[in-house]
């Protein structure tokens, strides 16, 4: 077999719509994967569009092919997790919320197989009609149960063409339908008994498998089936750790946010400065200088939410200011992430203000600090 000739001849997806909020990876970054999939000389696995190699350059970028970083984490553990998918084992990502467990899963549909939307949500899974296949009833009721009349769900889709599939938060499915994806796992096989001889028997075709995402803090009603992690790889997910790293992060996407928006505002430094360090201390526990702080009870406070809040204050800027982001707007939308359903974190806000912010070296942040009646 050539280095190349096993990539899948799977129909590619539907075309991207213009005007909608927010693009499916493959076309928001469709010259980016165009140019990886020409470039790439490196082995690739059966059924997939491009060689680990390639799909790990997509993940951590490339400066050399002008690929953007759009995950920041070890490289070795995306690494890793490539590698589990090209087993016969699927992938669990564990984590905090707003790690972007889901954002590094839509990454690997989207490079593997060039669709990152085939998903399941395991909160929505209640039976196995949703997890598997289900009919079409008008179908049914004309021509009895033919291959015409089967809706498949995206997992049965993933192993007809041979696609990565998403299980978001895997744990709020039911064990018991859990369990029914065992077969899958193990003999990548589902029997569908209603459909007699070869058309009720469905065999996952190469570049099949599965990544699922977890949420370690709030997972749920049902525990996670025994049977179902010996068939997963598991990976934590870990917030960011580099300051630098987060700073970078959040003032890229926010400025993806806002241009998708149409709004004109110049992302301020300081202003970013402000909200990453207050989000990674009070998210840490600890303040940078190594000294202990509260944490929130009620708010993740995550690169994502601290994303979130930035727009949100680029927006204030745009409509109700001048253009230009301020440390009031800022606090005003900081106060409403932070402060949420848990009555002490008023208190531990204040708390962090008092010993930290009052104490940090700028004009800037004396500005903050001078803002504090906010949170009282």
């Amino acid at each position: 077999m050539s280095r190349h000739s096993s990539k899948s001849s799977a129909a590619a997806p539907a075309p991207a719509v213009k005007g909608v909020q927010r693009q499916a990876v493959e076309f928001a970054y469709a010259e980016e994967l165009a140019r990886l999939r020409d470039q790439d000389r490196s082995p690739v696995p059966p059924g997939w569009l491009m060689s680990p190699i390639a799909v790990e350059k997509f993940i951590m970028g490339d400066d050399a092919l002008g690929i953007e970083r759009k995950f920041v984490a070890e490289r070795a553990m995306v690494t890793r997790i490539i590698i589990s998918l090209c087993t016969s084992r699927g992938c669990l990502l564990v984590g905090e919320p707003g790690t972007a467990k889901s954002w590094l899963s839509e990454l690997l549909a989207a490079a593997i197989s060039g669709d990152s939307t085939l998903t399941l949500q395991g909160g929505a899974v209640t039976h196995v009609g949703q997890l598997l296949y289900s009919w079409n009833e008008a179908v049914i009721q004309k021509e009895g149960p033919t291959l015409n009349a089967l809706v498949p769900s995206p997992l049965l889709r993933g192993m007809q063409e041979g696609r990565l599939v998403r299980f978001e938060e895997i744990a709020r499915c039911p064990q018991a339908l859990q369990d029914a994806l065992l077969s899958v796992l193990s003999d990548r096989v589902v029997v569908i008994p209603e459909l007699a001889g070869e058309s009720g028997v469905v065999f996952a075709r190469d570049g099949f498998n599965v990544v699922a995402t977890s949420n370690s803090v709030d997972e749920g009603v049902h525990a996670m089936s025994a049977a179902l992690k010996r068939r997963l790889d598991f990976e934590e997910i870990r917030p960011i750790r580099n300051l630098s790293d987060e700073l970078d992060v959040v003032t890229r996407e926010v400025r993806k946010e806002n241009r998708k928006a149409g709004v004109e505002v110049e992302v301020d430094a300081e202003v970013i400065e402000v909200l990453v360090t207050m989000f990674h201390e009070l998210r840490n526990g600890q303040s940078l200088n190594g000294r202990s702080t509260d944490r929130l009870a009620g708010s993740a406070l995550s690169t994502a939410e601290a994303v979130s809040v930035a727009h949100a204050t680029s927006l204030s800027a745009w409509y109700y200011g001048e253009g230009t982001m301020t440390l009031e707007q800022l606090m005003n939308h900081v106060v409403g992430s932070a402060l949420k359903d848990q009555p002490d974190d008023r208190r531990r806000l204040r708390h962090y203000f008092d010993t930290e912010v009052a104490v940090k070296q700028g004009r800037h942040w004396q500005r903050v600090y001078d803002l504090r009646h906010l949170i009282q």
